[in-house]
C-alpha cells in the first residue's frame, strides 16, 4: 500500500507490480499528493533535473530552527502528527474528539513491510520525515526563511508512518546511504524524495543523484507525487 497520502480525508490504492516497482496510483480526496499526468518516467525524469552541490556543514542545525513539533500548519485544529497517522493508519480509534488518534494498525509498513500496531503513549509507529530535516539543512534549507522550513517540517507529503525501530537506522540518510529494507516500496519512496527535493528546490549530493536515479531506473513508469502543503507556512507560526 502507498503510504504517501495527503490530507486527512485522501485515500490512496496502490498496486505493486510483483516484479518490480511498478506501480498504478489512485488519489481522492482533497489537498493530497497528486500523480503528474501520466507521463512515463516522471519521477526519474525529476530526479534527473535536480541541481547537484557538495553537501554543506550541519553547522547551526537544530530541530528548533524548523518551528515546534507538529505544528497545525494547515488549520484543521488537529497537530500534524495526528493528522499523519489517521491519515495511514488503519482501524483508528481516537480519544478526546477526532483529533488524538489512540490506536491504529500499520497493516503494512512501507520501510519493513510487517504490521505494526499504534498505541498512545507506547508506540512502535514513527512519523518519518521522508527528507530528513537535517539533511534538508545541508542541502539548502540553511539558507531559507522560518516559514519554508516550517511549511517542510509539517508537509504531508513529506512525512509517513512507519515502523519505528527500522526508521531509526535511517537516521538523516538520503538516498545514497540508506533505502527502504522493503525493496518492492523503494521505487515509491525513492520518487517521494525527488518530490519533495523538488518541490523545495533542495540540491543533492553527485552519489544521491546517481543512487536515485539507480532505484527509479528500475521503475521507469514510476510517477512522480505532488501535493501537500504551501512551501511557505502560516505567519502566526516562527521557529528559533
Amino acid at each position: 500500500m502507498m503510504r504517501l497520502r495527503g490530507g486527512v480525508t485522501a485515500a490512496v490504492v496502490m498496486v505493486f507490480a510483483v516484479a518490480g516497482c511498478k506501480a498504478e496510483t489512485t488519489t481522492t480526496g482533497s489537498g493530497g499528493p497528486e500523480e503528474t499526468g501520466g507521463a512515463s518516467g516522471a519521477a526519474l525524469s525529476a530526479a534527473k533535473s535536480l541541481t547537484v552541490k557538495g553537501r554543506a556543514p550541519k553547522t547551526g542545525y537544530d530541530r528548533d530552527r524548523f518551528g515546534t513539533a507538529w505544528a497545525d500548519t494547515d488549520s484543521n485544529d488537529c497537530d500534524t502528527r495526528d493528522d499523519i497517522l489517521k491519515r495511514d493508519l488503519e482501524d483508528v480509534k481516537f480519544t478526546r474528539g477526532r483529533c488524538k488518534v489512540s490506536y491504529g494498525v500499520l497493516e503494512s509498513d512501507p520501510y519493513s513491510g510487517k504490521e505494526v500496531t499504534y498505541r498512545r503513549g507506547r508506540s512502535q509507529v514513527d512519523i518519518d520525515h521522508v527528507v530528513a530535516l537535517s539533511d534538508a539543512w545541508q542541502k539548502g534549507a540553511k539558507y531559507w526563511d522560518a516559514g519554508k522550513r516550517i511549511a517542510l517540517a509539517n508537509d504531508p507529503l513529506n512525512l509517513i508512518a512507519v515502523d519505528a525501530s527500522t526508521n531509526r537506522s535511517k537516521g538523516d540518510g538520503d538516498t545514497a546511504t540508506w533505502l527502504p529494507p522493503n525493496k518492492r516500496y523503494r521505487c515509491t519512496y525513492v520518487a517521494a524524495q525527488v518530490a519533495v527535493k523538488k518541490k523545495y528546490e533542495l540540491w543533492v549530493t553527485a552519489a544521491e543523484k546517481s543512487a536515485m536515479e539507480k532505484v527509479l531506473s528500475g521503475c521507469p513508469g514510476q510517477k512522480l507525487p505532488t501535493g501537500g502543503n504551501p512551501t511557505a507556512a502560516p505567519p502566526r507560526f516562527h521557529a528559533d
